[in-house]
């Protein structure tokens, strides 16, 4: 009689795991400097070949500028993907967001057509109230001259509140008589540090957050079920990083940085997503450096070239519409981001505002007192640069749509970036609007 082989037992775990591999991967796309590298640009780009556009920190101090034709747009919480009609937009629970800044966005955003109904937010994301404004100015001059140089949004506060277990989540706003008490137990804690700031009573606080709840209730969900299902039906899911990975809370110039994790790891923990879940990390970095406010900034110009590179790069803060500083690219900086954030490849803009310069600098090197240091070093008083000059190219660039087709001394440049951060250029912006790009 002829034998047959029993089937193979499938143990649950087994079909699990089989499920989890046809589960789609979120790419993830980051600034690797200071903020202000062209974000928004580069997401809108990759956003077409997405279907969810997903936030995962910050908050209305970021500013993205978008330019798509005629449409010049600023966003400050809304993801970057808002152009593309077919992409839903994510704000996720990593995320301390305005009431009154969020549907100011909306309202513009829905006057210049963009369905707003995509917007969604996590029920897991933190308020910003007034009075985190106010303690953050109130703390801004408390500092004095060792002031951070912060938005005076209220974020750092907002972030307080989240660790010290205080804060309060959109969730929380379903419950009108709980948000009364928590608004009023907050207002007093600081009581002291406000006394110098006019604020809404109490009372009008909770009344303005309640009306506003209401408008935004249709917009809230489920943030961790929402961004599973997306990756669970196999929707293409890219995640937004907001500021840049050297003003990470944890791994930038501390204490001169932003009050959230800005590097690629922190998607996951603002998302509320585990690490197997992410696929490309993709890295953009402008053509040289800028940065707002105070800090570490080891290749600050301060003369006429870095006065050149703010005004031809138009440097100052969609937010605060500060002047920014301005130097030469920092590829110390650059290499310490490239391993904070695991980086696929790189996207490098504004490579159009260094046309016209003869000479061009790449700082290559740190040192103090002789010795070479890394980017740990980066505010140590005695630290030295060292910088390589490479030939500059006079030709207008904007309308080249690919790498080789630029000018020698630019092709030249760009490969000597991706030498030094060991990461592949995956494409370069030569211009503002959308089209001005090079592969």
């Amino acid at each position: 009689m002829e034998s047959r082989r029993a089937a193979p037992v499938r143990h649950e775990w087994q079909e699990r795991r089989r499920n989890e591999a046809r589960v789609s991967k979120a790419d993830i796309i980051v600034g690797i400097q200071w903020g202000d590298e062209g974000k928004g640009r580069i997401v809108d780009l990759y956003a077409q070949d997405y279907d969810v556009v997903a936030r995962f920190g910050g908050g209305d101090n970021a500013g993205h500028q978008i330019k798509v034709g005629d449409t010049d747009i600023a966003l400050r919480i809304v993801p970057s993907g808002v152009l593309n009609p077919s992409v839903e937009l994510f704000i996720g629970g990593g995320t301390v967001v305005s009431l009154s800044g969020l549907l100011d966005e909306l309202e513009r955003l829905g006057k210049i057509g963009v369905d707003v109904s995509r917007v969604k937010i996590s029920d897991r994301a933190h308020v910003v109230f007034p009075y985190h404004a106010a303690a953050d100015r109130a703390n801004e001059r408390a500092r004095g001259g060792d002031a951070i140089g912060t938005t005076g949004r209220g974020i750092g506060p907002a972030y307080t509140d989240k660790v010290a277990r205080t804060g309060i989540t959109f969730a929380d706003l379903r419950d009108a008589d709980g948000l009364a008490a928590k608004v009023r137990r907050n207002l007093d804690s600081r009581r002291a540090l406000l006394a110098a700031e006019e604020l809404p009573f109490p009372d009008e606080i909770v009344r303005s957050a309640s009306e506003a709840a209401a408008r935004l209730a249709p917009h809230v969900v489920d943030g961790v079920g929402y961004m599973h299902d997306a990756l669970e039906s196999g929707r293409r899911v890219l995640i937004e990083g907001a500021q840049g990975s050297l003003l990470d809370v944890g791994y930038g110039t501390y204490p001169f940085v932003t009050s959230s994790h800005t590097i690629a790891g922190g998607a996951c923990t603002g998302l509320g997503l585990g690490p197997t879940a992410i696929g490309r990390v993709v890295g953009v970095v402008k053509a040289y450096c800028t940065r707002v406010g105070a800090g570490p900034f080891p290749s600050e110009l301060l003369d006429q070239q870095g006065e050149r590179l703010r005004v031809a790069g138009g440097e100052f803060g969609t937010v605060t519409g500060r002047p920014r500083r301005c130097g030469w690219f920092d590829a110390v900086a650059g290499r310490y981001a490239v391993r904070l954030n695991g980086l696929s490849a790189l996207a490098i803009t504004k490579l159009d505002v260094l046309s016209g310069l003869d000479r061009i600098g790449i700082v290559t090197g740190y040192s103090v007192d002789g010795s070479r240091v890394g980017f740990a070093q980066a505010a140590n008083p005695r630290l030295r640069v060292e910088i390589e000059e490479m030939d500059g190219w006079s030709e207008p660039i904007s309308h080249v749509r690919r790498v080789a087709d630029l000018p020698k001394a630019a092709q030249r440049y760009v490969a000597r970036i991706e030498e030094l951060l060991a990461t592949p250029v995956e494409l370069v912006s030569v211009g503002r609007e959308r089209s001005e790009l090079a592969r």
